[in-house]
């Protein structure tokens, strides 16, 4: 961490410190120098902690601004940045923030995760844990969708760790935020221009780019938002595959919805029927990540996509499903388990044939979960 930064934390920030040092605490939002959140396991709440005025705040976020090689004033009153230890903020300043400096600082998680975590933390069964194993085995192009602090890093830090070890991989982020394990990864972080364009802007769609010049075997866009939509999905339907992104949307089917509509964002001439279709041919596999009002994030769903129907709709299929039982009286924790929905996807017989121990019996549904299902075809 830079001797500005740890200045700033020492001096400017200590309103926040402990909270800063605090390991249970992934996100702080501030509101104005008087009203500060965070989360703690999932949930919001307050904290009484304050900063003494506007100017003392502001004076932080500068010096934040400052350590990043970013400015934050009238000109500029907006900042996302990474900051030296990994976390992520967010900052807007009056007159467009209303209440005051308005903050949200997501703290970087030194912890490593993997499938086995997932499980333990509840968010994947081990079915659907190996099941998605072997979909990075055999290359299935991956969307990891869901709302803000749902778990979408995490899920594919964890997916793109359990790639082939023979295969190169190459990560494009706004802000380097990914910690794949993986022997042979290449990792792209953007550019914004400064305030007098001396130092030009460097996009994602520039590094998707430069990235199909660099011999990729599979491609990560750490979070799509724009008209890189269209260029991640040329690359998956290239000789990509296997490459992955995230975007946000609520469900598998508005992922799809969602990622067309990046596609139309720019001056594309190609027609909204070809994106759609485009769309429906390169994605393979969508995970849903949700946040849940009990506070925990799990995966939802985990469908496939099998193209675009006759009427122009999309043709999705929930694979695994997240199926709430109860809630505990004394936790006020949801209780339920992920299931198989009965479906068995369209590109099983690559498992077979890389002799991949996941048998077709695993997509049947347990009897007790077949009312809480929509789609209750049996498996084969």
């Amino acid at each position: 961490m830079s001797s500005v930064f740890q200045d700033a934390i020492g001096s400017l920030l200590a309103p926040i410190k402990n909270l800063l040092d605090d390991a249970s605490v992934s996100e702080i939002m501030i509101n104005g120098p008087h009203e500060i959140f965070v989360e703690q396991k999932g949930l919001v709440h307050k904290v009484p902690n304050k900063f003494p005025d506007e100017e003392s705040l502001m004076a932080s976020m500068r010096a934040i601004a400052q350590s990043v090689g970013r400015i934050i004033d009238s000109d500029n009153p907006r900042l996302d940045a990474r900051l030296p230890d990994g976390s992520r903020i967010a900052v807007v300043i009056p007159p467009m923030a209303k209440n005051g400096t308005t903050v949200a600082i997501r703290k970087f998680s030194q912890e490593k995760l993997g499938l086995k975590d997932l499980i333990n933390f509840g968010s994947l069964s081990a079915d659907a844990a190996r099941f998605l194993d072997c979909c990075m085995y055999v290359g299935k192009n991956t969307l990891v969708s869901g709302g803000t602090g749902s778990g979408k890093t995490t899920m594919l830090n964890v997916l793109g760790s359990r790639m082939p070890k023979t295969q190169r991989l190459l990560i494009i982020e706004d802000s380097a935020e990914l910690q794949i394990k993986a022997e042979h990864v290449v990792q792209f972080e953007t550019r914004k221009a400064n305030k007098d364009h001396a130092i030009s802007e460097v996009s994602i769609r520039d590094l998707i780019e430069s990235a199909l010049r660099l011999r990729p075997d599979r491609i990560i866009v750490g979070e799509v938002r724009g008209q890189e939509a269209l260029d991640l999905l040329n690359a998956m339907g290239t000789g990509h595959d296997g490459s992955m992104g995230t975007v946000h949307a609520n469900t598998p089917l508005d992922a799809c919805t969602r990622l067309e509509t990046l596609c139309l964002m720019g001056e594309t001439k190609i027609p909204p029927d070809a994106i759609r279709s485009m769309v429906g041919s390169a994605l393979q596999i969508i995970v849903q990540c949700s946040r849940y009002h009990d506070g925990g994030r799990r995966t939802s769903h985990i469908s496939e996509v099998l193209g675009v129907d006759p009427h122009g709709r999309y043709i999705v299929r929930d694979i695994f499903k997240w199926v709430q039982t109860g809630k505990d009286p004394e936790t006020g924790m949801f209780q339920g388990e992920m299931v198989p929905c009965g479906y068995v996807p369209s590109f099983f017989e690559q498992f077979v044939a890389n002799k991949l121990p996941f048998p077709k019996s695993k997509f049947r549904p347990p009897e007790w979960a077949l009312p809480f299902l929509s789609d209750k075809k049996k498996a084969a």
